[in-house]
């Protein structure tokens, strides 16, 4: 009874480990979801979608193809990512995406047409944060990251005077 019971333990084991590739890709995190494309690649596919949305508004198109155009560039904001003001705005922009998508429900094409173009200016206007600033890269940079990478930086985690 003991030699079958090892005799099971061990076909089950040898099954599990054949049947998953020894060379197939570990993803960690959220890192596999996403980050495809560099964030201007993001930014560009991006606004060519909303850009998509809106000739289908001017061209009359079912609700439906229009929601999906919306909801396909809020999908491909999640590419753009670099740092966190970019984030931020990034989040700021996405929300007149979702301003436009519920007008669109509403039947509101003028209101969602207004809210398309301002979310793509909004959207081309990331580009030109992509870049962090010496002012927000010593915002963000912290001694411990300091310490991992061997530099030395006395602006660090400096935080502005306020007096």
């Amino acid at each position: 009874m003991k030699l079958l019971k090892s005799a099971a333990v061990a076909t089950t084991l040898a099954l599990s480990l054949g049947s998953f590739p020894a060379t197939a890709e570990i993803c960690l995190g959220m890192a596999c979801m996403y980050n495809r494309m560099t964030p201007a690649e993001g930014i560009d596919a991006t606004v060519g979608q909303i850009t998509k949305a809106l000739i289908a508004i001017n061209d009359k198109a079912d609700d439906d193809v229009v929601i999906n155009d919306i909801k396909e560039a809020l999908k491909l904001s999640k590419e753009i990512n670099a740092n966190d003001k970019l984030d931020r705005n990034r989040n700021r922009a996405n929300d007149y995406l979702k301003k436009a998508r519920t007008a669109v429900h509403e039947g509101d094409s003028v209101k969602a047409t207004e809210l398309l173009k301002e979310a793509e200016t909004r959207f081309s206007d990331l580009k030109g944060m992509i870049d962090l600033t010496q002012a927000d890269r010593k915002s963000q940079q912290t001694n411990l990251l300091n310490r991992i990478t061997g530099t030395v930086d006395t602006e660090a985690g400096a935080r502005a005077s306020t007096r």
